[in-house]
């Protein structure tokens, strides 16, 4: 590794321990923005769906940790690291990212959808931290409230304005990327992240999806008995069948648990069984 390279990740390292500091969980990331670890299961056969509880980093964003010690040890594990990212949603900030792209003619059009969304929805954003990226845009960080789940979107709100939520993270300021470093925009490096205002986290977070308990339970549970019904041969099949009833109808997640008990009873291991239902719920849901 060169002089210089060595020095971007010792840089990367230190903003990452500042930013652990005031509470913000953090990973290391590649210089192309991605998290740096591979995966410890990339080489096994069928889909893992675990998230960090193997006790192995490299899962994304669900290693982000404010400790300094586990943070040392990431970066040490991925010494070609120029940057960090900040995982969202998580305690104590509940971050919120809203991030500005600039259009391919080099105008930030989405600053100008935001002000409109503003305007027509009776909010203001508050002075907060503001990261400069290196394309022209803009990431303005802001906090939501325990409780409140704002889910990752792209464009949804307007054309070119991504929302950093749940399972995602920002670039943090600092980070050198293949396209430039990320900064912090000036007036804002000493500013707390701002509470998302109301009318503006409403717009963000989806409506619940009604709720149906009775059909929805009978229906689950005529699943469940449909997996428990399979002989050899049919195990695999009658799960991933069920597992996509589930998932189309809304309540995938909270029949897995069921699923997964009803086809380890039948022969399946556990591992077997929740990776025939990850596969069901990217089928379905992707």
């Amino acid at each position: 590794m060169a002089i210089t390279d060595r020095q971007t990740a010792t840089l990367a390292l230190a903003h990452a321990l500042s930013a652990a500091e005031r509470g913000l969980p953090v990973i290391p990331l590649s210089a192309g923005k991605l998290p740096a670890l591979p995966s410890p299961h990339r080489n096994e056969d069928r889909p893992v769906t675990c998230r960090g509880t193997c006790g192995l980093p490299g899962h994304g964003v669900h290693d982000a940790t404010t400790d300094p010690a586990a943070i040392r040890a990431l970066f040490a594990a991925a010494p070609w690291a120029t940057g960090y990212g900040i995982a969202c949603g998580r305690p104590p900030h509940h971050l919120i990212g809203i991030d500005l792209d600039i259009d391919t003619t080099g105008r930030n059009d989405s600053a100008v959808s935001l002000q409109q969304l503003a305007l027509h929805h009776l909010f203001t954003i508050p002075p907060t931290v503001t990261v400069l990226t290196p394309s022209g845009g803009r990431h303005i960080w802001l906090t939501g409230p325990p409780g409140v789940c704002v889910p990752n979107s792209a464009s949804r709100l307007a054309p070119g304005i991504d929302i950093r939520g749940a399972g995602g993270y920002l670039v943090g300021p600092g980070s050198v990327t293949t396209r430039g470093t990320y900064r912090l925009a000036p007036g804002t490096a000493d500013l707390p992240p701002a509470p998302c205002p109301r009318a503006l986290l409403r717009l963000l977070t989806p409506p619940a999806r009604p709720h149906h308990p009775s059909p929805r339970t009978d229906q689950g549970r005529g699943l469940v008995r449909f997996v428990l019904a399979a002989r050899e041969g049919q195990r695999n099949t009658r799960l991933f069948w069920a597992a996509c009833r589930a998932y189309e109808h809304g309540f995938g997640d909270a029949l897995a648990d069921a699923l997964t008990h009803a086809a380890v009873r039948t022969g399946l291991t556990e591992r077997e069984a929740r990776a025939t239902i990850a596969s069901a719920a990217r089928l379905t849901t992707g």
